[in-house]
């Protein structure tokens, strides 16, 4: 769990750069953030240990990696605990998805999962997904076209006057 931090606009703007390039070297994060390297690097190590930088990953290109189909899939599920339980330890080792959501309202989650084609997704929904004992019903809606994608989380929130 992330410590409570009061950030200064140094911190915001150490985040800001690297949620745009997470690559960069401690000398490069330094000149972008006008901090010489030993302070800014300590900086990133305090950000680091209080849990507001989680990790540092590679974005990979779906299509690229030919997972070219794109889902989200409403799930619901039996009411019983144990059921959501079971779903979302089950969740876990199903690596084509890569977001689930506990949702509000008449669906119970939300996946967010990525296919070769038509024919791995319909083997995941009918032989993994609607196996599951958990599961009552899957409705399916697969991305024509992406109009915004990013990993960047708004932080002008944080930024004091």
């Amino acid at each position: 769990m992330p410590q409570t931090v009061t950030l200064d606009k140094t911190d915001l703007k150490i985040l800001q750069v690297l949620q745009e390039n997470g690559r960069l070297t401690n000398v490069e994060l330094s000149e972008r953030v006008a901090l010489s390297p030993s302070p800014c690097l300590r900086r990133l190590k305090q950000l680091e240990d209080a849990g507001i930088i989680r990790q540092y990953a590679a974005l990979l290109s779906p299509v690229a990696v030919q997972l070219g189909l794109q889902a989200f899939i409403r799930v619901s599920i039996n009411k019983a605990s144990e059921a959501r339980d079971d779903f979302a330890a089950s969740v876990q080792s199903w690596p084509e998805v890569l977001s689930c959501f506990a949702l509000t309202g008449e669906t119970d989650y939300l996946l967010h999962a990525f296919f070769t084609d038509m024919n791995a997704f319909s083997h995941f929904v009918l032989d993994t997904l609607l196996s599951h004992p958990g599961v009552q019903d899957a409705q399916s809606s697969f991305v024509l076209k992406e109009i915004k994608k990013t990993t960047a989380l708004p932080l002008g929130h944080l930024q004091k006057d």
